[in-house]
């Protein structure tokens, strides 16, 4: 803005002086100035003329001029003045004022932001189908771990089925042996469905349960498991329906009673209470220390790597519990034991 200023002012000077050079013999009377300054202009500026004395020959400024300074800003507006040695025509300073330098500077900002804007959705772009490119092999080794683990659970369905049928039919063999080798079957039982759940992506009907059946059946389940570990199991059910999908009901009792089994020692008690649509889980095991305890519903995390399976059971738990909106809390202090705490949706009665 300042160079535009003093090169404008510049050219009004030398248009003054081939002015005074052009009547140089015959003299230039006072009206003919005038007429001639005010015709002069041809510039977007506002330009104002005056003599040695800095008084007014002809001006389109009606502000207070600083004629010390060549260049300055005041109240967002940009003045320049060019003072011209020779004073030709009687013009000793040229003054132009640039009134739109606010104007000026918002268009530009909006401009900035604009080019901005423009460039992060240009690198968001590009960044994105980089990303794609990049991750494109990651991707195609994910679905191939994923494939090669859904054809080795389909694999073992067919033995621990198997096992758990011969198990019932075999007789003459110590009891306690049939009781360890049913229970670690079932144990492998719910490890498979744990698996398939994550990879099968099934959608199921959701419908009307009465949750204490459910609690119930799942607990006498797992009673060979509970059994071999001797542990003290409690349950203080009252009759709940939920509304979901009975394999999802399962899946949740079942990955919860696991975890309250593996992170318990031999002789420790589990207590389930269902009371007002909220389900407690406690166990006196182990607990959880503090600092794990947001990493636990995390997919392969585990809370103790010496009793750990997969790390699936309880991220299988939050994902139900989402798809369900039902309340999912923990208490837990290592060393103390564990509650997980669901409060499910009521039922609407439907007629």
């Amino acid at each position: 803005m300042k160079f535009e200023m003093m090169y404008r002012a510049r050219m009004l000077s030398s248009e003054i002086v081939l002015e005074a050079m052009m009547n140089v013999q015959g003299g230039i009377t006072v009206v003919h100035r005038k007429s001639f300054l005010e015709k002069l202009k041809h510039c977007r500026f506002e330009v104002g003329y005056y003599d040695e004395d800095r008084k007014v020959i002809f001006t389109e400024i009606n502000d207070d001029i600083q004629f010390a300074k060549d260049f300055y800003i005041e109240n967002k507006k940009c003045y320049t003045v060019t003072q011209d040695q020779s004073v030709h025509l009687g013009v000793k300073y040229i003054v132009l004022k640039e009134s739109d330098l606010a104007t000026q500077i918002q268009e530009l900002r909006i401009k900035i932001i604009g080019y901005l804007v423009l460039s992060f959705l240009l690198m968001g772009i590009v960044g994105y189908f980089l990303g794609r490119l990049f991750l494109k092999p990651v991707r195609e080794q994910i679905e191939s771990l994923d494939r090669f683990i859904s054809d080795t659970t389909h694999e073992l369905n067919t033995p621990i089925s198997a096992i758990l049928m011969t198990i019932q039919s075999v007789k003459g063999v110590e009891q306690k042996k049939m009781k360890r080798l049913e229970a670690s079957a079932k144990r492998l039982s719910v490890m498979y469905s744990s698996l398939t759940y994550r990879l099968e992506g099934k959608v199921e009907p959701s419908e009307v349960l009465c949750f204490l059946g459910i609690v119930e059946e799942r607990v006498g389940y797992v009673k060979e498991l509970i059994d071999s570990k001797r542990l003290h199991i409690e349950l203080d059910l009252e009759p709940t329906n939920v509304f979901m999908a009975r394999g999802s009901a399962h899946r949740l009792i079942d990955n919860l009673l696991s975890n309250a089994i593996k992170y318990s020692d031999v002789g420790d008690s589990i207590f389930i209470t269902m009371k007002n649509n909220v389900l407690e889980v406690r166990d006196t095991g182990i607990g959880i220390d503090e600092k794990v305890q947001e990493d636990i519903f995390k997919r392969y995390s585990r809370a103790n790597d010496e009793r750990g399976g997969f790390g699936l059971g309880l991220n299988i738990v939050l994902s139900i519990c989402k798809e369900y909106k039902i309340k999912l809390d923990l208490d837990s202090q290592k060393g103390k034991g564990s509650t997980f705490i669901l409060t499910f949706p009521k039922v609407k009665n439907k007629r």
